[in-house]
């Protein structure tokens, strides 16, 4: 009869780990599936970075590629979210700028989720959340909280020192940095595809400047920053000088010619265009955080950051209002818009024309939401 008993308990403990073990395999598989985007009247056509780079194609490198022209010809500008998937301010730059622009002159391009492999998994260690979500006059919209690097189901092993394509000796996790990994190799590995893919992008579109849009945390000295590439140097400097009549406080930081893989750095080094990568402010990323949850990263509120501010740990200033995912875009925003108008000043014939680009000023009013649109 004990034998009986125990049989059964240990049976139903047996299922009771299998539905776990199911609900939870349920729960990882989601994190593949991608949220929709509902791009606006304005696009021209939709490609996949495979359309560039054909190696990429059924692999989990290959992702979405939206393009709006104008009808005059001006210049062809690239601008790319999602590099680094827990960056969640340039993806949804990314979002927002698809979802509302249309483009009178030149010619935008733009890949919101670069590396796409990085949004299927999570931070490990970190306890990170899957998503975070904002509510718009059509229901609440839900986005992925994904990774810094690529997910190691898709590339592995990592090796004990990465030495990337530019030559640079780096820690084996940085062979799946995107933003390490430029200006790709053709037969390397998936980062290193995907780091092709968007160099042939830019060769084959003609871009004239791109722009990678990233986050970084409060107490990282390169923050708020507009970090370009030498012969982006003249339009950096007139964009900061712009952006702080605005109000806007950013700082500039040359590319390090040591530092290698980087976009900004290998984007005007081998393709010879303009380069700037673009940072924000985001508690939700650094490491004297509390717990991170959906409210911190949409909120930017965290008691550790006030606290480490009136120490003088930061180098931004934070209060208990915290840093908001809205004015974070904001941020990215304003300083698109001041790139693209100095562009126009410095080489006319590059001049690109963009309509109902949301304005930072409606943003840090209304939020991110209400530029969200309805579901097709």
């Amino acid at each position: 009869m004990r034998n009986l008993k125990g049989n059964f308990v240990s049976a139903l403990l047996l299922l009771f780990a299998i539905a776990i073990c199911f609900l939870s395999a349920l729960k990882f598989l989601s994190m593949q599936k991608k949220e929709a985007i509902f791009p606006s009247r304005g696009l021209t056509s939709r490609k996949m970075l495979s359309s560039y780079f054909p190696e990429l194609k059924k692999t989990w490198g290959d992702t979405d590629v939206y393009l709006y022209e104008g009808q005059e010809k001006g210049g062809n500008l690239l601008i790319l979210g999602g590099a680094h998937a827990n960056e969640p301010a340039g993806f949804m730059s990314a979002v927002l700028l698809i979802e509302n622009i249309q483009v009178s002159t030149g010619k935008i391009i733009i890949v919101p989720r670069a590396n796409n492999s990085g949004f299927t998994h999570s931070q490990p260690q970190e306890g990170n959340p899957q998503r975070y979500s904002l509510e718009s006059p059509w229901g609440r919209r839900h986005f992925r909280h994904g990774s810094r690097l690529t997910n190691p189901v898709h590339q592995w092993p990592d090796p004990s020192i990465y030495i990337n394509p530019a030559g640079q000796k780096l820690s084996g996790a940085d062979s799946r940095n995107l933003n390490r990994c430029y200006p790709g190799k053709k037969t390397g590995s998936l980062t290193e595809k995907i780091a092709s893919g968007i160099m042939e992008l830019i060769k084959k579109e003609k871009i004239d400047l791109a722009l990678d849009l990233h986050e970084a945390a409060p107490e990282y000295p390169v923050i708020n920053a507009i970090v370009f590439h030498e012969n982006s140097a003249d339009l950096a400097a007139l964009a900061l000088m712009e952006l702080q009549i605005e109000g806007f406080e950013f700082r500039l930081e040359a590319s390090p010619l040591n530092l290698r893989g980087l976009s900004h750095r290998e984007w005007g080094d081998h393709a010879q265009i303009m380069a700037i990568l673009l940072e924000s402010a985001n508690a939700s990323h650094g490491r004297l955080k509390g717990k991170t949850s959906p409210a911190l990263i949409v909120e930017g509120k965290d008691k550790n950051y006030t606290k480490a501010a009136k120490l003088g740990r930061l180098f931004v200033p934070y209060d208990e209002d915290g840093i908001p995912l809205k004015l974070r875009v904001a941020r990215h925003l304003a300083a698109v818009k001041s790139i693209l108008s100095n562009l126009e000043e410095l080489y006319p014939e590059k001049r690109i024309e963009i309509k109902n680009m949301p304005s930072s000023s409606e943003l840090k009013k209304v939020g991110i939401g209400p530029f969200l649109n309805p579901p097709n």
